[in-house]
């Protein structure tokens, strides 16, 4: 039985999804658990069932992606409106007709107990009187899904009426009416509010924050002191703490613009592009894997990573940054330089994430382009119209699959996968001779390896052969339309006659056709094997990982998002409502140059807000729009819209300058104020939405490891490049070995190689990011894993006798060397407390190692690492404020 895949659906975090389903589960289960389990009878589960407003993101997340199309497969023909009289009175096409249950008078589901609900016993198949479906036991998977759900609640966003049309409506959405949602309106030239208090004003961005404060009668925090700005300044634009000279240097400049220089040195420097990069990085779900059940690595990903940190190093306007990644290889480029450098920026396609095991399941991987398209540059969930109409926003299933023609008349680099294990389709970074030489032997390679499948389909057709091949001709004439005899069959494979037939019905036709014998057929397969044996390796041309055009067509929208069950043609083209540009017909290309186009457009309501949005999030820690990927319906509105607005215009109007949003945010007063504490404003404000003080954070991941290699002096500045993977003749993974590994450098964190069915073992303890999806903002944890980390992993106690070695070179006394350790590690001299303690602290170490025998000149180094790592482990270390 065919999975479908609703919304962009790919099972569990690791080796088979994107989705931490995990994560949603512990998330809705801890908000439902404590209404859920004391509920007596059907009044209170009627009364906790709320509208799709109230419910939480996180379960209607899970019921679209698991439970809305289980029930639209296997349960709404006999269950719905659809049929004339729902079987034994139940309806399960809404919440209502789920809750009130059919003839028996009992519930289909009880909301929090799996136990108690018939719908679950039927699906088992525990009770011979009530099985259902009828036509088989549905998979554990899915049983498990349903069980899951009903735990969390049962939530439920449908209100009522018909839930099983099996194609898209003519107008599905009044585009007038959902037109004046914030986030769809035009930017508007925001007006500059007045305040009381204009003496607190540095720039009108403190109007619009001093605005809301005055109205809410909330009073700003006091000013930060000089070293807990470069602190939080130098980490905000480079994520590595300043060194003490720097502190001194800016510490003693009393000039107005101190300040202001702090900022552009920090900008103009190369830790800035590994920063802010990185943001990016999380943002396209970057990784070195392609994601596939045995996550293949990706030599070449690391040219795109390399491209994004220069990109932002140079400042590249945002608009152009994203022509390039979705059509670089389209634009014009005045050198081959130039020309490569747009190619890699297509890496941003490539990556999308790869399923499955073969060279020709692309179904998913475009979803997740398309996925991933939509969140990062306009902050939508395209993707829940992938198999029906979106159920919030104003995004019709057939807009989905104008989308989706656009990324299916593209070719995609192919890493690899268990069954054909060469990659090829990659990009040549060369031009004449050499290019031809590169995909002369790509194109063979994927020939042969699709050559070696259908003679394997042959071969177990020919040996179980259980119908005629008249049979199976006639089978192929009528799927064809067409009258034919069996010696037509090749012909009309190779003419492409079976247009709507996928590579698996091709090689099935031909199998069921073959007259060959299997001895015929195996001599065929050893010669094309021999042939990829002699083409074990590559040419030496540079490869990018990156797309190219394809074979231009527009795609048919598929029914509930299964790709055998074709609807109408949807023309290619953006969403309606964001203009609805569709390809002119004919159209010679993918369309991704006039898509980058339409997303890049000044006009576009939504592109200059998200990113704003975004570059706001990372300097304050919460986003105007505090739902960072989601400007929809579902998400949050934003706390400060004009300001949103202003800032947008001001964005683009700066020719889309990243570096200047930079100085104009953090030369504002807000940016400047502490991160200090007021009862009184905390009583009307606890989450501090109108940011009347500063938001402390915890370091990211990489900053708290490259904070480290830092002070330890262990850092290793070189910007990275290739990882060292294995040769691609050795690579032999399969989901039951796939590839593994963590390549340790003292680089800095964002050249660390990034996996996708593994996280990083160092990263993932402070929260890394999750390369399988678009993470918009990083979580934050706080979990005893981190405490034991500090407290016990080799890297710690590493970077701690670095440290150790670092102080005691530069000085010989003992309340030296920790001052020099305060300064590298807070930027600041120890109080006399701290000072006190920590040579206490030294004295009791070093007597208690003499105490087990430990030589004089074998005690000052460990006992000063010890307490280096207790630095290295406090919150002032790893906390910015």
């Amino acid at each position: 039985m065919r999975e479908n895949k609703e919304c962009g659906a790919r099972g569990t975090n690791g080796a088979n999804g994107g989705y931490d389903l995990d994560r949603i589960l512990k998330r809705s289960l801890a908000l439902a658990a404590s209404a859920l389990f004391c509920l007596p009878g059907i009044a209170a589960i009627n009364a906790q069932q709320s509208p799709a407003s109230e419910l939480s993101k996180a379960g209607v997340d899970f019921f679209e992606l698991k439970i809305r199309p289980a029930l639209a497969n296997h349960c709404y023909r006999c269950h719905s409106e659809q049929a004339k009289t729902p079987a034994g009175g139940l309806r399960l096409d809404t919440r209502a007709g789920m809750l009130k249950g059919g003839a028996s008078g009992e519930p289909a589901v009880f909301p929090g107990d799996p136990e108690k609900s018939l719908l679950i016993r039927a699906i088992r198949y525990v009770d011979p009187k009530l099985q259902m479906p009828m036509g088989g036991r549905l998979p554990d998977a899915v049983i498990s899904d349903f069980e899951a759900w009903i735990r969390m609640g049962a939530p439920d966003p449908r209100d009522g009426g018909n839930e099983t049309a099996s194609s898209p409506r003519a107008e599905p959405y009044d585009f007038d009416e959902a037109g004046k949602f914030w986030s769809f309106q035009p930017l508007k030239q925001a007006t500059v509010p007045s305040v009381k208090n204009q003496a607190w004003v540095r720039s009108p961005i403190d109007n619009f924050i001093l605005a809301k404060l005055e109205e809410k009668s909330l009073a700003p925090a006091s000013d930060a002191d000089k070293l807990t700005l470069i602190r939080r300044a130098t980490f905000d634009l480079t994520g590595m703490p300043p060194t003490p000279r720097e502190v001194d240097v800016f510490l003693n400049d009393n000039s107005p613009n101190a300040f202001e220089k702090v900022i552009d040195r920090l900008l103009a420097g190369a830790g800035y592009g590994e920063k802010w990069g990185r943001h990016w990085l999380d943002l396209v779900r970057y990784a070195d894997t392609a994601g596939c059940n045995s996550d293949f690595p990706v030599p070449s990903g690391y040219k795109y990573r390399n491209y994004v940190i220069e990109a932002f190093n140079r400042d590249k306007p945002y608009d152009q940054f994203i022509r390039e990644q979705i059509a670089g290889d389209l634009l014009p480029a005045a050198s081959q330089a130039e020309r490569n450098e747009k190619i890699i920026a297509t890496g941003y396609i490539a990556v999308s994430r790869r399923f499955g095991s073969r060279d020709v399941d692309d179904n998913l991987m475009i979803d997740d382009t398309i996925d991933n398209l939509g969140k990062a540059f306009l902050g939508l969930s395209i993707n829940c119209a992938r198999c029906h109409d979106h159920k919030f926003d104003p995004i019709p299933q057939k807009d989905y699959y104008a989308l989706y023609g656009v990324f299916k008349s593209t070719r995609y680099a192919f890493p690899g996968t268990e069954i054909y294990r060469r990659p090829h389709s990659l990009i040549p970074l060369a031009a004449g001779k050499e290019a031809e030489q590169l995909e002369k032997y790509q194109t063979e390679v994927r020939d042969l390896q699709l050559k070696v499948e259908a003679l394997h389909v042959e071969r177990g057709f020919v040996r179980g052969r259980q119908r005629e091949r008249e049979t199976s001709a006639e089978i192929l004439a009528e799927k064809a339309g067409k009258t034919v005899q069996t010696d037509q069959l090749g012909r009309i494979i190779a003419e492409g006659k079976l247009i709507e037939e996928d590579h698996d019905d091709r090689n099935r036709y031909a199998g069921e056709a073959s007259t060959r014998t299997v001895e015929e057929i195996e001599a065929e397969l050893n010669k094309v094997r021999l042939r990829l044996s002699e083409l074990n390796d590559p040419p030496n041309v540079e490869r990018a990982y990156a797309v190219t055009e394809g074979k231009p067509a527009d795609a048919r929208i598929h029914r509930k998002g299964d790709l055998k069950n074709l609807g109408d043609v949807a023309p290619r083209g953006f969403l309606r409502i964001l203009g609805g540009a569709r390809l002119p017909a004919n159209h010679k290309g993918s369309g991704r140059l006039e898509l980058a186009g339409w997303i890049a457009d000044a006009k576009n309501p939504l592109t200059a807000r998200v990113i704003v949005n975004r570059i706001w999030l990372h300097h304050f820690g919460k986003g105007l729009v505090p739902t960072p990927n989601d400007f929809g319906v579902r998400g949050l509105a934003p706390t400060h819209p004009e300001l949103l607005d202003y800032l947008s215009t001001q964005f683009i109007a700066d020719g889309w300058s990243f570096k200047k949003m930079h100085r104009r945010l953090m030369l504002s007063h807000v940016y400047q104020i502490s991160a200090s504490g007021n009862a009184a404003n905390a009583m009307i404000d606890a989450g501090n939405a109108y940011l009347w003080r500063f938001n402390r954070r915890r370091l990211h991941a990489e900053e708290i490891r490259d904070a480290m290699l830092s002070v330890s002096g262990a850092l290793d500045r070189t910007i990275n490049g290739a990882h060292p993977f294995p040769p691609e003749r050795d690579w032999k993974y399969s989901q039951h070995n796939p590839f593994v590994a963590v390549y340790e450098h003292n680089g800095r964190g964002v050249y660390l190689m990034q996996q996708r069915i593994r996280a990083h073992p160092q990263l993932s303890i402070f929260d890394g990011a999750d390369s399988n999806t678009a993470v918009g903002a990083r979580a934050s944890s706080t979990t005893p894993l981190q405490a034991l980390f500090m407290m016990n992993n080799p890297f710690v106690h590493k970077q701690a006798d670095l440290f150790a070695v670092r102080v005691g070179m530069a000085y010989a006394d003992a309340p030296k060397r920790i001052e020099y350790a305060y300064r590298l590690a807070f930027g600041r001299k120890p109080s006399a407390a701290e000072l006190s303690r920590g040579l206490a602290y030294l004295s009791e170490v070093c007597a208690d190692l003499a105490g087990i025998g430990a030589p004089e000149e074998e005690q000052t180094r460990p006992a000063l690492a010890s307490y280096l790592r207790v630095l290295l482990s406090s919150s002032e270390f790893i906390y910015v404020d």
